[in-house]
């Protein structure tokens, strides 16, 4: 029996469009760099207690939907960083991801 959990979103088209939104404006207003390679992801944010409560949160809502993704916040200097790890076949997920940090929000 796998023990694989599924390569699925489990937001509905509405809260999807609202957190992306939220993803986009923590981007505008903090991302620093983003850089993905295969199934890994680094992502730089300013530094900052505010900035590293936002990352936070981030990271706990898109653990609960995206449960296949790995995620792991950590302080350096100046900045608060984020490392996604994706499960073979969730590379498109893992681009997408992090594209939302760069991307306006759609009008629905």
């Amino acid at each position: 029996m796998s023990t694989e959990l599924p390569i699925a979103c489990s937001l509905s088209a509405g809260d999807l469009h609202v957190r992306r939104a939220q993803i986009a404006e923590l981007g505008d207003d903090a991302l620093v760099e983003a850089r993905v390679e295969g199934r890994h992801a680094d992502l730089s944010f300013k530094g900052g207690a505010a900035v590293r409560e936002r990352v936070e949160r981030f990271v706990a809502a898109e653990s609960e939907c995206c449960a296949f993704l790995t995620m792991r916040v950590e302080d350096a200097p100046d900045e608060v960083r984020v490392a996604i790890d994706a499960p073979d076949g969730a590379e498109l997920v893992l681009e997408e991801l992090v594209a939302a940090f760069r991307s306006a929000p759609q009008a629905a």
